[in-house]
């Protein structure tokens, strides 16, 4: 069964070591992952849906609300109505919301040109090409599973 398991540890150990180098830049600025990438995920103009939010980070609506919640104590965003839909909720960021943006946008670019410089263009499309398929395969098997669930 080890063996089996190698596809998932080097894919969890991967992300792991991402996770925890983009959480070490932001705790330097009293922040988490989660908040910098919430604050990546919001159009720094016009502010993004609620709606919209959650399934644009693939994250749920509790989790969320936790976040955004965070984010609004720190004053780094504004929910308002949204004039285009008085139903929904506008997330905008507020000056000091942008000036954290900025800084992630920053920490993403240098780590994106560190993998782009030390490793090959063509290596990188073989690499985004299996992952496409792996990602596609647990699609598929979540869709067959979930299907295979509700015939019984």
């Amino acid at each position: 069964m080890k063996e089996e398991l190698k596809l998932e540890n080097v894919i969890r150990s991967t992300w792991m070591s991402i996770s925890k180098m983009y959480n070490t830049y932001a705790s330097e600025h009293d922040s988490t992952m989660a908040n910098a990438y919430t604050l990546l995920c919001l159009d720094p103009e016009k502010g993004t849906p609620s709606t919209q939010l959650g399934p644009k980070m693939g994250v749920k609506p509790t989790s969320l609300s936790r976040v955004l919640k965070e984010l609004e104590q720190q004053k780094l965003i504004v929910r308002e109505k949204n004039p285009h839909d008085k139903r929904g909720v506008l997330v905008s960021l507020t000056d000091l919301g942008k000036e954290k943006r900025s800084y992630s946008e920053t920490i993403v670019a240098m780590f994106h040109t560190q993998i782009l410089t030390q490793i090959l263009k063509n290596e990188m499309e073989e690499f985004y090409a299996v992952l496409k398929k792996i990602y596609d395969i647990t699609k598929q098997l979540t869709n067959q599973h979930s299907y295979e669930e509700s015939t019984y």
